[in-house]
């Protein structure tokens, strides 16, 4: 079938389309499906002896080192648990260095000798598991012949069961790790940052009167973006197939410029989708709060509530997989890349950032009046001075190949990253730095003209939707993460950073205190100093301004354009000191994330490039040239005939053909001539060569597409694909 025909084939079965109605038992009710399928603490009380359900809650509340000796009956109850829900199989999951999950399944069946099975899952196989650790990315840490990797049971994640129209599996959260004990995922290092953040929050408030602050954690909400089409635009689409984003297509005559798809009605087909997809998430125990229409066409957003952002990364690695998976029961394709359309906005996945504890509530609350509320603004002190000192390292964090496609445009915020606090707590701190804050600019009122309208409240500040790291009430929100990837690199290193901080005012505190000065005038005196040092980072103007680039080089903030300009980062001196020093990574552990996030990048954009040479070059040029001689025989008959026949659109479309040409040759020959090298050489080479050669074969085609006739070109377009539901 040729491209053309398969494209209005994908048309015409679109338009035929009759979405499922699932239908679901009274008994899945919202309000009683939530966390059906997860081991919660209310399971374990029921099922676990009293002795060993407290040690089970001292670790995940307190922290308490967790005991081996419980894990044989907390096994027991769990396999029983999951056997009453029809469960046959067990699984690890872990999330590798992909920002994907992983997962390695085993049946709870063995034989007993007799011709039967016995159902067996015993302590000591639900601490450990063995998957191979050569074949997951892990950037010199372990060789190909140097294979064994262990997960380890986190008890901090509730185990899940997920359900199939053919079975049930059993899901523990783990972390994963080399045999060297040197962390291959996600996970550990954000366990590993989360204590340190607990002990250096702990010192700070030990000195504002909290002896027992209980345990104090961040907490993560991310606001998921994406894309829906039709599955059969999708498979219709091989640089959608294989790269996840179009490498091809003009805008349609119609985008987001009408700015009417944001917070618009949720089209039908996309409805039945998304409550479908909330209830299978609810079963799991994810909160899914929001649910709305995106700027772009096409796109959409789910936003779940606050929870402890070790267990919101793994939530979100499980949400991402679950809304794909019931996408597709649609007819539908959900797409996470950054940047699927080209000229619309793209997807970002907004982590919104607290910490504190059940005892001291949340560290980031201000109240209503801030100024006066000193615990408050020593720990806001710690976000600004850490954005200012790392924001090379959080630039790190949200570094990729996809993400640079979407950085810096009108639907992310810039590559520079600052630090929105709003009008009324850059007041505040614009008092401390001229010795004390005594006043806080109040909330107002706003009188909208309707008589049966009350009279509304406003806030003393508004929001500023091109920070890349924005104060929003009681948190703050980092805007430049991108759609796809893990929530855990960005948390993982806002905990890190938070927690020298800390530990730098705690550490000014207790000297200044020891020697005998006034707490209060310590506190004063170490918030004039951060605010001086390092309110450069502080900015609440406009971040898209041509204007801000100038004036943040002069403040001497970074503007780390693109991926390789990022990485760097993680491996200068000061980034492994400070790794190492709260024992969130060792020096080997920071190159191998270095390593690997290279290779990602250069191995994205190389087969992005062979994509582009073999859709260019065996679907959009045949179609351009035929085209073009249909053109070229109807000039011919004319003449023929004695008709003067109009050359013009012959020569309009032999124009772009002769450049798709010359473009696609040259884009042929850097992407398979060798000599590249590699790593670095070879990611910077796909930066600055193929990136640039790809564009000129895209500038062509699309060229062409507004040319060619509809019947003939092969790839589904924009308007199809964003429009057609």
């Amino acid at each position: 079938m040729s491209g053309s025909a398969a494209r209005l084939q994908a048309i015409d079965a679109v338009i035929a389309y009759e979405a499922p109605n699932p239908t679901f038992a009274p008994a899945e009710a919202p309000g009683e499906v939530f966390g059906r399928n997860v081991f919660t603490k209310a399971v374990m009380q029921k099922r676990l002896p009293k002795a060993v359900f407290r040690s089970v809650v001292a670790t995940i509340e307190q922290q308490v080192p967790l005991d081996p000796a419980i894990a044989d009956a907390v096994a027991s109850a769990m396999k029983d648990w999951a056997l009453e829900k029809g469960a046959t199989h067990y699984a690890h999951v872990f999330y590798p260095l992909t920002h994907s999950t992983a997962e390695k399944h085993d049946s709870f069946f063995e034989p007993d000798g007799e011709g039967s099975s016995i159902a067996e899952f015993a302590g000591r196989t639900l601490v450990q598991g063995e998957p191979d650790a050569s074949s997951f990315p892990n950037g010199g840490l372990r060789s190909t012949f140097e294979a064994r990797g262990y997960t380890g049971w986190d008890v901090t994640s509730p185990a899940y069961v997920l359900e199939n129209t053919n079975g049930t599996t059993l899901c523990i959260p783990t972390v994963f790790v080399s045999m060297t004990g040197e962390a291959l995922d996600h996970k550990t290092p954000l366990l590993r940052s989360q204590q340190a953040l607990a002990t250096q929050a702990a010192r700070v408030l030990k000195l504002f009167g909290h002896d027992d602050p209980g345990t104090i954690v961040s907490y993560a909400g991310p606001e998921q973006e994406y894309f829906l089409i039709d599955r059969h635009f999708f498979l219709s689409r091989p640089d959608l197939l294989n790269a996840g984003r179009t490498l091809f297509g003009a805008r349609p005559p119609k985008g987001q410029e009408f700015d009417d798809h944001y917070f618009g009605a949720i089209p039908d087909r996309v409805l039945a989708f998304m409550l479908h997809a909330e209830r299978e998430l609810f079963k799991v125990g994810i909160p899914a709060k929001t649910r709305h229409n995106e700027v772009a066409p096409g796109q959409f957003e789910i936003a779940p509530m606050f929870e402890r952002s070790n267990l919101a990364a793994d939530h979100q690695q499980l949400l991402m997989v679950t809304m794909k998976r019931v996408a597709r029961e649609h007819g539908m394709e959900l797409l996470f890349h950054e940047k699927p359309f080209e000229g619309v906005n793209g997807s970002g996945k907004h982590v919104n950032f607290s910490f504190g504890s059940s005892t001291v509530g949340n560290l980031l609350l201000p109240g209503d009046t801030p100024h006066a509320n000193a615990q408050f603004l020593v720990f806001c002190a710690a976000i600004i001075r850490a954005v200012h000192k790392y924001g090379g390292l959080l630039r790190a964090s949200v570094a990729s190949a996809t993400n640079d496609h979407r950085l810096g445009a009108n639907e992310a915020p810039p590559a520079i990253i600052s630090i929105f606090l709003g009008d009324q707590l850059a007041d505040v701190f614009e008092q401390v730095a001229k010795g004390g804050a005594t006043s806080s600019k109040e909330k107002g009122t706003m009188t909208i003209g309707v008589d049966t309208l009350p009279v509304l409240p406003t806030d003393p500040g508004d929001r500023n939707r091109t920070s890349p790291f924005a104060f929003t009430g009681n948190r703050f929100e980092f805007r430049a993460p991108g759609s796809m990837q893990s929530i855990a690199s960005p948390v993982y290193t806002i905990n890190t950073i938070v927690t020298e901080a800390l530990d730098f005012i705690a550490t000014e505190l207790e000297e200044r205190v020891a020697g005998g000065e006034e707490f209060h005038h310590a506190v004063q005196k170490v918030l004039e100093q951060i605010i001086t040092d390092h309110g450069a980072a502080v900015f609440n103007g406009d971040g898209y301004s041509e204007q801000w680039q100038i004036e943040a080089e002069a403040r001497g903030l970074k503007n780390l354009r693109t991926t390789m300009d990022a990485l760097p980062e993680l491996i200068t001196d000061e980034a492994i000191e400070l790794f190492g020093r709260y024992g969130v990574f060792s020096e080997r552990e920071m190159h191998s994330r270095y390593e690997i996030a290279v290779e990602q990048y250069e191995l994205s954009i190389a087969v992005e490039a062979k994509l582009t040479v073999e859709i260019a070059g065996t679907s959009v040029l045949p179609a351009a040239i035929r085209y073009q001689t249909q053109l070229a025989q109807n000039v011919a008959a004319l003449t023929a005939a004695g008709v003067e026949a109009d050359t013009s659109l012959l020569r309009a479309v032999s124009t772009p053909i002769a450049a798709l040409h010359a473009a696609l040759t040259a884009l042929r020959a850097v992407t398979f001539e060798e000599g590249h090298g590699a790593g670095v050489d070879a990611a910077l080479h796909a930066r600055d060569v193929l990136l640039p050669a790809m564009a000129a074969v895209r500038e062509a085609a699309d060229e062409l597409e507004t040319l060619v006739a509809d019947d003939l070109w092969p790839l589904a377009t924009y308007q199809e694909m964003l429009f057609i539901r």
